[in-house]
């Protein structure tokens, strides 16, 4: 069962996510909170596996709770919800270690077909936002690329790029004539040796140095 909590200041909007999660029998909404504050304390309290939080909020907002929240020794799996396409707050919490943002309006089936995606390890973006997203936030200058990049096989480099296009495990797969097990792995040992938690911060790497 994928525990959820749901972090919102909207009740309508909370119950509407609630009755959806609820109704899927591999999911289950633990918690609630109507802001940051609220948040830290029900989710270190019930331990949820995936936290929906929007980023607007009284007392303490989304990023600032995010923030907070992942500094814990077993952090959740985080992703934010914004009213709007293009979010200079949602491109900056990914930056902060969160697996990524939705549109408050999305399709329910995409909603909970992201929830189990990030339960799994990988991370989502907004449909409509991915390439745009980073292409409007990264810095204007690339900074300068650290030497850790610089210990990637060519073979790594190649699977790095394709990654930061956004294409799928799969996507690689069959464009490098590889199993998608052997990208996978690969995929891995690159987050491992550039120090990043998944697949949205590597292509924040990569635009911020300008390898994308």
């Amino acid at each position: 069962m994928i525990r959820v909590a749901l972090v919102d200041d909207q009740a309508l909007f909370r119950a509407g996510i609630r009755m959806l999660v609820d109704s899927q029998p591999d999911l289950e909404v633990v918690a609630e909170a109507s802001d940051g504050l609220e948040a830290l304390a029900v989710v270190r309290a019930t331990r949820p596996d995936v936290v929906l939080m929007d980023i607007r909020m009284p007392v303490m907002d989304g990023l600032a709770a995010t923030a907070e929240l992942l500094t814990d020794a077993q952090p959740p799996r985080i992703v934010m919800l914004t009213t709007f396409d293009l979010d200079e707050a949602a491109a900056r919490a990914i930056r902060q270690g969160a697996s990524g943002f939705l549109l408050k309006d999305a399709d329910p089936e995409f909603l909970l077909a992201a929830i189990r995606t990030v339960h799994a390890g990988s991370a989502v973006i907004a449909a409509s936002a991915t390439r745009e997203l980073f292409e409007r936030f990264a810095d204007a200058a690339p900074r300068p690329v650290p030497p850790a990049y610089d210990a990637l096989t060519e073979r790594e480099r190649e699977i790095f790029a394709l990654a930061a296009r956004g294409l799928s495990n799969a996507e690689i797969a069959a464009r490098e004539f590889l199993s998608e097990a052997t990208v996978k792995t690969h995929i891995s040992r690159i987050l491992a040796k550039l120090g990043l938690r998944d697949r949205v911060q590597l292509v924040v790497f990569a635009f911020e140095h300008g390898l994308a």
